[in-house]
């Protein structure tokens, strides 16, 4: 079912969330893919996850249609993004929300599970800086359970290679106007629009007041994240995919 109560469209907003993305990602949809393969590999294919960062719920969409027996908890503050991911989700008992602040060290306190088989996110992240990243992989080493994996999907910049950066930005901008040039919605585009809507308006505005027009973190190295993560426990840590700009961190517990 898509629609409850209030007649919002819910799967109609999962799939505008998802278009926006893939105007910035083109390759959206392989990393996700990558993600899943590893998931059944290390873990199986009924895996209890924790989507990190959730958003509307597009890792756990994906996890529930590849693996009908898995569960998802999703977490974020986001008040709108939480909003569609409910209503999208809603009456699936596989899936349970938490609202709670990444950044607060007792975030961990409100979720229904004390460890998790994976710890999934993607291109969420990169909102916090270095310090607070390190204290919430730290944390995350302690929801992992031994043999259990994280991934993080995410812009990664090599600040050693400025002539490559600069041809992949200049490349992925010329598509992306193509793209806005053909009518696809950016993020302001995306957020006027549920800034109009009668259910979301709300929930936007609450969003807009926590985060402001969009947050600055920092996007270190592929190997600062691979160092980091062993540091907070994780035995192996490496690369399982990447695009010029974005990459795929894999640990195992």
């Amino acid at each position: 079912m898509t629609e409850t109560s209030t007649g919002t469209d819910w799967r109609a907003w999962q799939e505008s969330w998802d278009r926006q993305q893939e105007w910035y990602m083109p390759d959206r949809e392989e990393r996700f893919r990558v993600m899943l393969d590893m998931v059944e590999a290390l873990v199986g294919p009924r895996p209890r996850v924790l989507d990190l960062a959730c958003g509307t719920g597009s890792i756990t969409d994906r996890l529930l249609k590849r693996f009908p027996e898995a569960t998802s908890t999703g977490v974020d503050l986001d008040p709108a993004l939480l909003a569609i991911a409910r209503g999208y989700f809603d009456g699936d008992e596989r899936v349970t929300f938490v609202t709670a602040d990444l950044k607060d060290p007792e975030w961990a306190g409100q979720l229904p599970y004390d460890s998790y088989d994976a710890v999934l996110t993607a291109t969420a992240l990169h909102w916090l800086h270095t310090e607070p990243l390190t204290a919430l992989y730290g944390h995350i080493g302690g929801l992992v359970r031994d043999g259990g994996v994280f991934m993080n999907a995410d812009h990664m910049i090599d600040t050693a290679t400025p002539r490559i950066n600069a041809a992949e930005r200049a490349h992925r901008h010329a598509a992306m106007d193509r793209a806005k040039a053909a009518g696809a919605l950016d993020w302001a585009d995306w957020w006027a629009l549920a800034a109009k809507d009668p259910v979301l308006a709300g929930p936007t505005a609450e969003r807009y007041r926590i985060y402001g027009e969009h947050a600055d973190g920092d996007m270190p190295s592929v190997g600062w994240h691979t160092d980091t993560l062993r540091a907070a426990g994780f035995g192996e840590a490496r690369t399982v995919w990447a695009s010029p700009s974005d990459s795929l961190v894999l640990a195992v517990k």
